[in-house]
């Protein structure tokens, strides 16, 4: 999505990203939306799925569902 100057409104946005182990479904649907210059912290439980999905968007996990998009760019 583009904001009034020409350039994505946010600078990361996770959509529907979802992740399952055998047994275990990690992600069911997660979305997440940065703008840019803004400082976000993933906070939750163990086990709530942070490191899953920061390991989704950098590439190690391959998600089940889902998109990722920087500066509006898949």
């Amino acid at each position: 999505m583009k904001g009034d100057n020409g350039m994505a409104e946010y600078r990361l946005e996770m959509r529907g990203v979802s992740k399952s182990f055998p047994g275990v479904k990690a992600l069911d649907g997660i979305s997440l939306k940065v703008r840019p210059g803004s400082v976000h912290a993933l906070m939750g439980e163990n086990g709530a799925g942070k490191s899953t999905l920061m390991k989704c968007l950098f590439g190690i996990y391959k998600m089940d569902e889902g998109e990722v998009y920087l500066d509006g760019k898949r």
